[in-house]
């Protein structure tokens, strides 16, 4: 068997130098690239958005991120806080960021050379004779030309890591109302009990009226019989009221990330009055809307992005120019042999199938789409501050004309039910006051949840959710249920 050897050196201790040499050379690479690699050399670090928590007039503020006691109060702050931090949709979305951040990394990489270290031992035999055959070797590789495609991946992976970050404001606002939607539904599921309490003791002392009424021998069966219908199904609403919150509740805590059955005790509902800062010209919001709004900056990254694939598609099929030098060390059967080499490797790609004309085709048309999808979020945009204006305009209404109707039907059941203890009324006026009574207490309730929940959706139709609108208006106090 005949072996080729380049440079053949004599002196035994020669070889052994050239590999303790090696070996050096490669334990001193090793330690240093393994820390290197640890590092953060492109600053990714730095644009991965913070973690989710709520920030009140450019502050951090941050709560422990945890349960409060069992008999702590939870207030609008500390319910949007908990969700922002331990929601898992909101967690989701910002480790999908980082993902992002560090594909902007991984397309900033490719601008360097990259260092390979190699070694080698093999034993060979032939014709009853063995040889031992041991190398080493460093390889330098760099991409030095490539017709723009690695800039064109960079601006891809940006433009994505941008569209996550938007995605992940979308997703705090998202997450940010719907723990508004639970506290608002807990605190009227609340204000129901206590109006279903009410009209149950109403409707005891109708019972009672009447039952006074049958023993003096002015009252008849059937106005007993009506009242005690009456009372018993103003019980069964309040059973079913208190169901509907222990449901709100256990809805309440998981929006917090929390298990269904944590106990939760609310503060009362801040006073909060009709406002007209939240009205005002719809096509002044649409238009702050399609500013703001985090949806339609994710989509324009995502137009981008596909934009950018176009050129890297193209560029993917054209030449490249490479560097490639390093040292080369082997020894085989004791003869060894040093050597090194630098050069330029220009790769031509000739004919790869139809491979480069399919992917451009394939990314002209993702363009479309993400062209079209933008465009869809445009108009959805528009729609959802409409009907949120809508809603609002609506509510803020709403909530005034309850107001006339709960005290209207107030003062009905007082006059009614005097009338019939006087014994100048019948019981049916008395019953269908009070009906008229729960029935305006109910919706005076939904209208004050209806107005808050309408405030916060136009918020976040208009992309400006955040704690501004959990703060207390000056000189505001906390107010019972209605």
């Amino acid at each position: 068997m005949a072996y080729i050897t380049s440079r053949p050196t004599a002196l035994a201790h020669g070889a052994t130098l050239s590999r303790l040499a090696l070996a050096t050379l490669c334990a001193g690479f090793a330690t240093p690239l393994q820390a290197f690699e640890a590092s953060d050399p492109f600053a990714i670090r730095a644009l991965t958005p913070a973690r989710p928590a709520l920030t009140i007039s450019g502050e951090l503020h941050r709560m422990p991120c945890q349960a409060l006691p069992a008999d702590a109060v939870y207030g609008m702050l500390e319910v949007v806080d908990l969700a922002l931090c331990k929601n898992p949709t909101t967690r989701e979305a910002w480790s999908y960021a980082r993902v992002q951040a560090a594909q902007v990394g991984l397309a900033q990489s490719d601008f360097l050379p990259t260092v390979d270290g190699q070694v080698a031992a093999s034993r060979i035999r032939a014709d009853s004779r063995s040889t031992t055959q041991r190398n080493a070797s460093l390889t330098l590789s760099w991409l030095l030309f490539d017709f723009g495609a690695r800039s064109a991946n960079l601006e891809v992976a940006t433009q994505l890591f941008n569209a996550a970050v938007s995605t992940l404001d979308s997703t705090v606002q998202s997450v940010f109302l719907g723990a508004l939607q639970a506290y608002y539904n807990v605190q009227a599921a609340r204000a129901a009990v206590t109006a279903a309490l009410e009209s149950e003791r109403a409707s005891r002392e109708s019972l009672s009226a009447a039952e006074v009424r049958y023993r003096v021998g002015t009252g008849t069966p059937a106005d007993r019989l009506q009242a005690q219908t009456a009372w018993s199904q103003t019980t069964l609403f309040r059973i079913r009221a208190e169901g509907v919150l222990r449901n709100s509740l256990g809805r309440l805590a998981n929006i917090m990330g929390l298990d269904a059955n944590q106990p939760l005790r609310l503060d009362d509902i801040p006073a909060s009055a009709p406002v007209a800062g939240f009205e005002g010209d719809v096509a002044t919001l649409i238009a702050e809307a399609r500013e703001r709004r985090p949806e339609l900056k994710a989509a324009e990254a995502e137009l981008k992005a596909a934009q950018y694939g176009v050129a890297y598609a193209r560029a993917a099929g054209l030449p490249t120019l490479s560097l490639n030098a390093g040292p080369r060390w082997e020894d085989i059967g004791g003869a060894s042999a040093n050597a090194s080499s630098i050069g330029l490797i220009v790769n031509l790609p000739l004919f790869s199938g139809f491979n480069t004309t399919y992917n451009v085709r394939a990314a002209e048309a993702r363009t479309d789409v993400q062209s079209a999808r933008r465009d869809n979020v445009r108009q959805q945009v528009a729609l959802d501050v409409w009907e949120a204006y809508q809603n609002l305009s609506t509510a803020t209404q709403t909530i005034r004309t309850t107001l006339d109707l709960l005290a209207s039907a107030e003062q009905s059941e007082r006059v009614a039910l005097g009338r019939y203890k006087a014994g100048v009324g019948n019981i049916l006026d008395v019953l269908n006051a009070q009906s008229a009574l729960a029935n305006a207490r109910l919706q005076r309730i939904q209208a004050m949840l209806d107005w808050q929940v309408s405030r916060a959706t136009l918020a976040r139709a208009v992309g400006a959710l955040d704690s501004r609108l959990l703060l207390p208006a000056e000189g505001g106090k906390k107010a019972s249920n209605p």
